[in-house]
């Protein structure tokens, strides 16, 4: 599988008994460790209010990385929507691209929750699954219902501080619209008057859409004929959909003559099934803290881990996700992950890995990488 590249989705994490700064360290050295490694690409996530999770901005983080390394490239996985417009996006990749480019990715996700309409069940998909399994095994889990952290005081606190008194979000669609556009330096707005955004205009960047499902993020995608990146890792569940969503939505553009998608995973290696078991121990509580809507906890140690009382619905938060989490030896993972890229059709994978120690989630990258190369 040496042919389907590999690329790091990192949320920038915050293990307990660490800070920010040693998050961000650890990121960045962890970038460079993955251009040594052959990955393709390095993503960085954009989260808020989340004591875990120190990545709250991606060009803040892709600039000081983008110095620290020299051949990799470097994107968002994803810069959201909701909060920013599409002047101030392009702008600050196109800052950075003026020192770095060629190198850059701007990945762009919607945020706010679903968009007005949108279908709360799965979507009908070509690929059957049968007893939670898509042909060749992967494992594809009920849906998980985001509705309660949706309305969540924390999440409602987030929109009020991230924008600006009575400000609108503009309609998804449309602000992709103007960023193509001001890109492409052919912004024109309705009464005719055109803007010129510099730097960015111009700027060679990758233009990627993120989404979990077959909606609305998927039809952009496919619409401007555009790069897609598939959640797996967060919506297990409608994987499926949002891959075939896009590419029955795709129509050729001067970026692409046909699909290109990306699939992301949860992922944990070490040299032997029970020892990345062991590392993985703190996924549980974290994503717990994450689906009940009190942000991000710091990732725990094993011992802390499991400290954790669960009970019947805290099982049923965290089910989808740790069942699909690819966890074990590096031939082990492999194996899953040729599943996922089989049951997709990705034409790459996009790996997130958390442990608690950063030298496990370096070593987890390398013997991945290892193994992937002798496919």
């Amino acid at each position: 599988m040496s042919d389907i590249p590999l690329g790091v989705l990192d949320l920038v994490p915050i293990s307990s008994g660490s800070t920010a700064t040693e998050a961000l360290r650890n990121s960045i050295d962890l970038a460079r460790q993955a251009e040594r490694f052959g990955y393709a690409r390095y993503w960085f996530a954009e989260h808020h209010l989340n004591p875990g999770v120190a990545g709250t901005s991606p060009a803040v983080v892709l600039a000081l990385t983008a110095s620290a390394t020299s051949t990799i490239r470097l994107g968002s996985g994803a810069v959201q929507l909701g909060h920013r417009t599409a002047l101030s996006t392009v702008e600050e990749f196109g800052l950075i691209d003026a020192l770095h480019p060629g190198r850059l990715d701007l990945g762009l996700g919607r945020s706010g929750g679903r968009p007005p309409g949108a279908p709360t069940d799965p979507l009908p998909t070509a690929t059957p699954v049968v007893g939670g399994r898509a042909p060749g095994g992967l494992r594809i889990p009920p849906r998980f219902s985001f509705e309660h952290l949706l309305g969540s005081p924390r999440i409602a606190l987030q929109r009020t501080l991230l924008q600006q008194p009575h400000a609108r979000s503009q309609d998804y669609g449309e602000q992709i619209d103007d960023i193509l556009a001001l890109l492409a330096g052919t912004y024109r707005s309705a009464d005719g008057v055109e803007a010129h955004a510099v730097p960015g205009e111009g700027a060679d960047v990758q233009v990627w859409i993120l989404g979990s499902s077959g909606g609305q993020s998927a039809t952009v995608a496919g619409r401007n004929g555009l790069r897609f990146a598939a959640n797996y890792h967060v919506s297990p569940a409608t994987v499926l959909e949002a891959a075939e969503g896009y590419r029955a939505a795709f129509q050729p553009s001067d970026v692409l003559d046909k699909p290109y998608v990306s699939v992301s995973a949860d992922v944990v290696v070490a040299e032997d099934d029970d020892t990345a078991r062991e590392l993985a121990t703190g996924y549980g509580p974290w994503v717990r803290s994450i689906r009940t809507a009190e942000g991000a906890i710091e990732f725990p140690t094993p011992k802390e881990a499991r400290a954790h009382v669960w009970g019947d619905e805290d099982r049923a938060l965290v089910a989808d996700r740790v069942e699909t989490q690819f966890v074990g030896s590096p031939a082990h993972v492999a194996d899953q992950l040729e599943q996922l890229q089989e049951a997709t059709g990705a034409d790459e994978l996009l790996i997130t890995t958390i442990a608690h120690g950063h030298a496990d989630r370096v070593r987890s990258y390398e013997l991945l990488a290892e193994e992937w190369r002798s496919r």
